[in-house]
């Protein structure tokens, strides 16, 4: 995809309508890295697993791997084939960040894995030293040599560890390391994201011994053993991709329902959402959020690990509270450089100032079409949603990074009754 590519979206309409969710990117590209562990001959099936660049770009990684892997109709199979190639190719690392997750399992099921350090989305610095000092616990030698992670280790030793912070990848990585290695090991402070959950239900489909503690959800153990067989599981809804579209409903004063959902994963948003004085209904695997009388009530905001207020949300939010009735307050307390669509919202007319951490967005009446770059996936929709609803023609750039993270996200919202269409910038005006 052409970086001159953008969504062309026409304003000001309430959105109404149905839109399914897609199963969850987060979930699915650790679930299908958990097939590394598989013995010979042996395949993981994964369900509802989303078409986009990220997990194109996974597969492209696990076929360099020496795995197998098809995928059609949103069921991706992947099948151990003989020995592992232990080096991931920069050029695909260095894609997608959570190309990191491969490093735990391939060095677990082959005893040397050489990671170049991963790309992504520019939110932060997102340092991958709670991976690496999990695994040196485990009897691993790191090396950081000329950009690439080297990881070695005859066989790995389960042992206690405790997460300085609820890292989800480093909780992810440790955790199917882990699954092959000698012996218990026990992970404290390990993350709670759903997306974990769904890793551990895959593992133990392919004969892991894991689980999380009864009376400690933030606990998990696991019973090494000398490899795992063939399994099935279905990939979570993705909750991020969830809040998106009802906030799009939100911004917008529209009518607008996610099927297919799992609503207590986003308890936190629900909440913020009746504090902000939106009506909504819920139900078992839906919610629906309906037009407001007036403007939103103004926030306080703070992100935090799961089940707290997500990072991922963040940016999607604050484009709804720029149109919100007086001042709202978000803190961001886990990426250091997640403001960044915040000069992007100002050229629409928003009134955000920033006090380092702290975002104070002073709500205005309307938001103004203008030409915004995305410079992030989250960053990106916050922006396709302040230009749902702002006056006139906005063009949001930086496409594929959005792409990253929604499935046919501008049929999406064609279907809620959007105006918005991916259109090529002409050559000639460049």
């Amino acid at each position: 995809m052409s970086n001159a590519q953008f969504l062309k979206i026409s304003g000001g309409a309430a959105l109404k309508g149905k839109v399914r969710t897609q199963g969850s990117k987060n979930a699915a590209l650790p679930v299908m890295a958990a097939a590394l562990l598989l013995g010979d001959g042996e395949k993981l099936t994964c369900t509802n697993v989303p078409l986009l660049r990220d997990t194109e770009t996974l597969v492209a990684l696990l076929c360099a791997l020496g795995m197998g892997v098809q995928f059609e109709d949103g069921t991706a199979t992947v099948t151990r084939r003989g020995d592992l190639i232990c080096e991931m190719p920069a050029s695909l690392v260095q894609k997608m960040r959570a190309s990191s997750i491969l490093l735990g399992p391939l060095l677990a099921q082959t005893g040397r894995a050489v990671m170049p350090l991963p790309g992504g989305c520019a939110i932060g610095a997102r340092p991958i030293d709670l991976h690496l000092k999990g695994l040196a616990k485990m009897g691993a030698s790191i090396e950081l040599s000329h950009g690439a992670v080297y990881a070695s280790a005859k066989k790995l030793r389960g042992c206690r560890i405790y997460l300085d912070f609820p890292s989800v990848g480093a909780t992810e990585n440790l955790v199917m390391a882990a699954v092959l290695a000698d012996g218990e090991t026990t992970i404290e402070n390990a993350a709670r994201e759903p997306e974990i959950t769904n890793l551990v239900q895959a593992l133990q489909a392919m004969g892991a011994e894991v689980c999380y503690k009864k009376d400690n959800a933030g606990v998990i153990q696991v019973n090494g053993r000398a490899g795992l067989v063939s399994g099935r599981v279905q990939i979570i809804p993705d909750r991020i991709a969830s809040c998106t579209y009802l906030l799009a409903g939100v911004i917008t004063n529209g009518e607008v329902t996610v099927t297919d959902v799992t609503p207590q994963h986003f308890d936190s948003l629900l909440a913020k959402l009746e504090e902000a004085d939106v009506s909504y209904e819920r139900q078992e695997s839906s919610v629906t959020v309906y037009p407001s009388r007036g403007r939103l009530k103004k926030l306080s905001v703070k992100t935090m690990p799961y089940p707290g207020f997500p990072t991922d949300v963040q940016p999607q939010l604050m484009a709804a509270l720029c149109l919100a009735k007086g001042t709202s307050v978000i803190k961001e307390s886990i990426f250091e450089s997640r403001f960044q669509h915040v000069a992007e919202l100002r050229k629409m007319g928003a009134a955000i100032e920033i006090q380092g951490n702290t975002a104070v967005i002073n709500g205005v009446p309307a938001l103004y079409g203008a030409s915004v770059q995305g410079t992030d996936l989250r960053a990106g929709a916050a922006l396709v949603l302040a230009g749902l609803a702002a006056e006139g023609e906005t063009r949001v750039y930086g496409l594929h990074h959005i792409l990253r993270g929604y499935e046919n996200f501008d049929r999406a919202l064609q279907g809620l009754g959007a105006k918005v269409s991916i259109a090529e910038e002409d050559e000639n005006s460049l």
